[in-house]
């Protein structure tokens, strides 16, 4: 029979997406077991060629087939299908250790935060990762001026989230750049987040990273040029039209000069260039105005569809008040019944 801190613990799901991992993925999923006996563990293989599949299920795991290739698909198929109260999600390669995931949880409840984000302490250990370690600092500084100082690495793949994220986050992306939209989210929304420090391993031999340096690197920097766009139109398309404004007075500077020294205008063509580029200067410069209204809206809408989701972080739990149930609907009787019931007594007496 479950005790009363079993039946008041929360629902954790752990989703792990997996390209080709079948050397690992059969130790990550027991090592997970084996440190959250009550969590629910999920591999989502992604179109693997390899027995990725046949060792997930081996070891205990749910196995769900995500056909369109690419972290980001995955993750927003795990964020869609999967239902529970806290999501733990890290990679099946071994390079996140299972046996902090209970570290993350105890964040996210005691801190009463959204996300709690693994920092990778060990990524610079490996020489082979010397590039990728390159790249997640300059994409961290790059982060830090667009968005603010929320993380210090954007890129972890090792993570947990409440329901209320989970269910608010719109996963537009495809493939790694994944984690960057996370982190834009919560610091768009200012969602309260948390970073744990932790060991960062190393693949075991024969194991080989997915990720590709440049051209996952030029991914995310698309990435958040793109979500400026979305997220602070006004800043974005203020700087296009000041570089617009910039080179309409470079082309206006000859054929002025010659009008103040000659009386005479020769270079037409130059002055009608520059005058067009100085008209697409302010057209550009109030997209920016009328787009930033607009992302005030969306803003507001992710904010709404956020605040729909009911605040499950283990305070509810701890204190012994009513759980809320996954949709949002108060287990046993509701209050509405309660004051049906109260008022046939009434009238009964």
């Amino acid at each position: 029979m479950p005790t009363d801190t079993t039946r008041n613990a929360p629902d954790i799901a752990v989703i792990l997406p997996c390209y080709n991992e079948g050397l690992t993925i059969g130790d990550v999923v027991r090592r997970f077991r084996e440190t959250l006996p009550g969590a629910r563990i999920y591999v989502f293989d992604n179109n693997s060629n390899d027995n990725t599949a046949i060792m997930a299920r081996l070891a205990g795991a749910t196995v769900v087939r995500e056909r369109r290739q690419g972290k980001g698909h995955v993750v927003r198929r795990m964020f869609a299908d999967i239902d529970a109260d806290i999501y733990i999600m890290a990679d099946g390669d071994g390079t996140y250790a299972p046996e902090d995931a209970p570290q993350l949880v105890t964040t996210l409840l005691s801190e009463r935060v959204d996300m709690a984000v693994g920092i990778r302490s060990g990524v610079k250990d490996d020489a082979g990762r010397t590039g990728h370690a390159f790249g997640n600092r300059v994409f961290n500084g790059i982060y830090r001026y667009l968005f603010g100082a929320d993380f210090s690495d954007i890129l972890s793949g090792y993570r947990a989230f409440t329901r209320r994220f989970v269910k608010s986050f719109p996963a537009i992306s495809h493939g790694f750049e994944i984690e960057t939209e996370m982190s834009v989210h919560a610091s768009q929304l200012k969602l309260p987040v948390a970073e744990v420090e932790l060991d960062y391993g190393r693949r075991p031999e024969g194991s080989t990273s997915k990720l590709s340096t440049f051209r996952d690197g030029l991914k995310i920097l698309m990435m958040f040029a793109r979500l400026m766009k979305e997220t602070q139109p006004f800043r974005f398309f203020t700087v296009i039209a000041g570089m617009l404004l910039a080179a309409s007075i470079f082309f206006m500077i000859p054929p002025v000069y010659e009008y103040l020294t000659t009386g005479l205008v020769d270079r037409v063509p130059t002055w009608v260039g520059a005058i067009g580029i100085l008209i697409l200067s302010l057209l550009t410069f109030v997209t920016g105005l009328i787009l930033d209204s607009v992302a005030a809206g969306r803003v507001e809408q992710m904010r709404m569809a956020y605040l729909a989701q009911p605040p499950l972080r283990g305070e509810s739990r701890a204190s012994g008040t009513p759980a809320t149930g996954r949709r949002g609907a108060p287990k046993g009787v509701s209050t509405a019944t309660k004051t049906k019931r109260k008022k046939k007594a009434e009238s009964a007496a």
